[in-house]
């Protein structure tokens, strides 16, 4: 299983680099990790990280800008169905014209059909038409390609993206919401359409209970794909992931060891995938993700981002929503407003 999940990883990298000879793992993470200086630097990151995280818990600084933010930011609900429609749309467009299935490196044998199939969901995402139906669509075609194509695991952000989706549905604006504007009213349309007070409504008064979960789907997923990006694609890839290093030439960026490099790299990747997936500080996570994937995939002029831009998406969603239920973020609001109510005067709320 390891060398399986270290050939998947390793394809990703080539995105920037041809490859490099195997390295093995575990000596070179013994190696990198019995250096003093490399542990002097991993254990003062690690260790000012937790007392940062530790230090806010106890003096919570700036409360009332915070609060602001943090209710400024919800304001953007409405424009998160939008957002996750394109943050999905634009790459499936993007890999439909380039003829590949979700990821760059999976293109199966009907080339015909992935072009269509990309450019015909991404389009109907963008326009927001049938949009349930398609991303649930999308989701059972992308587990199905899994199964025949574990390289697919690259892409598993579509996963809470398409399940988001068919949670909030196209909101505005979106062909949806224009096509149930002349359904609900009365209009000609209305008396020919079969499917808007038949299907429609019923199936979103069914779901709407669990639109709340959509947060906990997408950071969850981010969380997933994060650790997956740390841990298989540089821990345990660690040859091609020094070549990355080698080839552009990073330790002048950060002039530290090509070792310490990828470690850290991975650590701090995996690091932030735990924390949004328990819920801890999602918003501050999901401001570190978008930092990390602004960096590292525009910096390296290879990669293609086009595909990397529904997990640009999905890091923006959750500014917006923040953790959401059974996160850390969660508990922590819940115990603030049982032990310091806010005064009724107070417009803003805490939050997550």
């Amino acid at each position: 299983m390891g060398s399986s999940l270290a050939g998947r990883a390793s394809a990703h990298v080539r995105y920037v680099t041809p490859g490099s000879d195997p390295v093995a793992v575990v000596a070179f993470l013994v190696e990198a990790l019995t250096d003093p200086l490399n542990l002097a630097v991993l254990g003062v990151g690690g260790t000012a990280s937790l007392l940062a995280a530790l230090g806010y818990l106890r003096l919570r600084p700036l409360r009332r800008d915070i609060a602001v933010f943090r209710e400024t930011v919800r304001g953007y609900r409405d424009l998160l169905p939008w957002l996750l429609r394109l943050s999905v749309g634009l790459p499936l467009v993007g890999a439909g014209f380039s003829g590949y299935f979700f990821s760059p490196v999976v293109t199966l044998g009907s080339p015909t059909f992935v072009r269509l199939f990309g450019i015909t969901v991404g389009f109907l995402l963008l326009f927001g038409f049938g949009t349930r139906l398609v991303a649930f669509l999308g989701l059972l075609s992308y587990l199905g390609g899994l199964l025949f194509s574990p390289a697919l695991f690259l892409a598993f952000e579509y996963v809470p993206a398409f399940i988001a989706i068919a949670l909030v549905g196209g909101g505005r604006p979106s062909a949806d919401h224009v096509v149930s504007q002349l359904a609900d009213a009365e209009t000609a349309y209305s008396r020919i359409d079969p499917f808007y007070r038949a299907v429609a409504v019923p199936f979103v008064r069914r779901v709407e209970p669990y639109t709340a979960l959509v947060p906990v789907v997408l950071r969850v997923g981010l969380g997933v794909s994060f650790v997956y990006l740390g841990v298989a694609q540089k821990l345990m890839n660690p040859g091609d992931a020094t070549a990355v290093v080698a080839k552009y030439n990073l330790t002048a960026v950060v002039p530290v060891s090509p070792e310490l490099w990828v470690v850290g790299a991975g650590l701090t990747e995996a690091a932030v995938g735990t924390v949004l997936v328990f819920g801890v500080f999602v918003r501050a996570a999901s401001g570190v993700a978008f930092l990390l994937f602004t960096t590292t995939l525009f910096g390296l002029p290879d990669d293609p981002i086009l595909a990397h831009l529904s997990l640009f998406g999905l890091a923006s969603a959750l500014l917006v929503t923040g953790a959401g239920p059974l996160s850390f973020d969660a508990w922590i609001r819940e115990r603030d407003r049982r032990s310091t109510p806010e005064p009724p005067s107070t417009s803003v709320r805490s939050d997550d």
